[in-house]
Parts: structure tokens; sequence; C-alpha cells
């Protein structure tokens, strides 16, 4: 298998705070990677690296064969890499087919009625095509967040990115949003997913990386990290997670 993102000596400073230090990471098309660590560790700032939401000053991030830190323009990447975020971020003035009409149109050069086809499968995928003509507002947090999910797929990215899609979801809607990212990586999808959710990592990736520091500490199969975690800053992050 041919790796669809290649990161090598990557590092990444906020003013003279160094988030990223010199992270090398090979994920093969279709590898579901869970990225884990406390807040603050740069997990965020890794996966926003990977569709260059965020800058970075040494190294290099090679996605499907596109070498970020050379690109002028970034709508070819951007267009491979899907983002789903902690907040929903949708357009609050447009319905719900709408937001997932829209990039495809913009973006893809897909007709209205391609668009509208496209954008109704995918809700239907997220099990919400019944809320198509709702506004953002009129759905639940976790309704939102798998209209978010369906507007990144809308566009056939090669790659998910997910930064903690459920950290701002109540409790009960957390599964319902789980779910649809089962189903996606039960597709074959190759998926980043920076979560708290250890149930998931264990369950869905084929992998599972602990950052602290700005460092990729540990990188293991989920069986092999949970039971046996090579370093005592590893074991005690599980630990305090397992509490919670």
């Amino acid at each position: 298998m041919s790796d669809i993102i290649q990161i090598s000596g990557l590092n990444k400073w906020f003013g003279s705070h160094q988030v990223l230090r010199d992270i090398n990471l090979n994920i093969p098309a279709g590898q579901k990677v869970v990225v884990i660590g406390p807040s603050g560790s740069g997990k965020s700032t890794l996966i926003r690296c990977i569709n260059r939401l965020e800058p970075f000053q040494g190294g290099e991030v090679v996605v499907d064969g596109h070498a970020l830190s050379g690109l002028r323009r970034l709508e070819a990447v951007r267009r491979e890499v899907g983002m789903v975020f902690q907040s929903f971020n949708l357009f609050p003035h447009m319905n719900v087919l709408r937001n997932v009409m829209l990039a495809p149109m913009k973006l893809r050069g897909l007709s209205e009625a391609e668009a509208r086809t496209r954008a109704m499968t995918l809700l239907e995928r997220v099990g919400i095509a019944e809320q198509a003509a709702k506004s953002p507002a009129q759905l639940s947090g976790g309704q939102q967040q798998r209209v978010a999910i369906a507007r990144a797929l809308a566009m056939e990215p090669r790659i998910m990115l997910f930064d903690e899609p459920t950290s701002a979801l109540d409790p009960e809607m957390v599964g319902e949003v789980l779910d649809v990212m089962r189903g996606l990586a039960g597709s074959g999808m190759t998926m980043i997913v920076v979560t708290h959710e250890m149930g998931f990592a264990r369950e869905v990736a084929d992998r599972v990386l602990f950052m602290d520091r700005g460092e990729v500490l540990e990188d293991a199969p989920p069986a092999d990290f949970f039971s046996r975690p090579r370093l005592e800053r590893t074991r005690t992050f599980l630990q305090r997670v397992a509490h919670h």
C-alpha cells in the first residue's frame, strides 16, 4: 500500500513556543489513525498542518503526492482532504441541504441537480435526510455534526480529518456521531481522528498515536497500545482518561 500522507521532520512554532517537534509519520491509504493525548499536546495542530490550515516552519507534509510547503494553491489538496471540527461551522442562513450542496457546486463544478442528488444521498447516509429542509439552528448538536460530516464527504475527499468531533456534544449525542464515523471507517476511507473516545479508538483504529508536548511518543495498534503502553507518560494519561 502506498502512503497517502507522508510527514517528515515536521516542526511548528507559535511565536517562540514550539508546538510540533520533529514529527515523522507515514499513513497508508485506507488506514484509520486515532490521535490521543493531553490538551495542548499538538494533536489539533498536527492535523491542521495536513491540509495547511496551519502553516509550518520546518519539515514537509506530502498529501497524495502534493508537497504542501511549496504549494501556492491549496485547492488541489483541500479537495482531497475533508475536515470536521469541534464546532459545526454550518452556514446558519442556509438549510441543511444547501449547506451540503454548496462546496461541490462551487469547487467541483457540479450542477444544481447533481449536487442535490449527491447531498441527499449523503444526508441519507448520515441518517438525517428528513431534516434536509431545516435550518441548522433547528437541529440538535449531534444532527448538526452529522450534517458537517455529510458536507465534508460531498467533496468526495480521499482523506477525512476529525478534530475532536464529539467534544462539544452532549453525552447522549456522542454515539450517533461515532456511529456515522464507524460506517465511514468501514467504507475504507483514510481517517485521522483526534478524540478522547477510547472505545472508538479500540474498535476502529488501525493505529493509535499518543502525543505529548508536540511529539508523537507512541504509535501502535490499539490492542498493544491499550494493554502494553511503552511509556509511563502514556500509562498515566490512560489512567486519567479511564476515570472520566
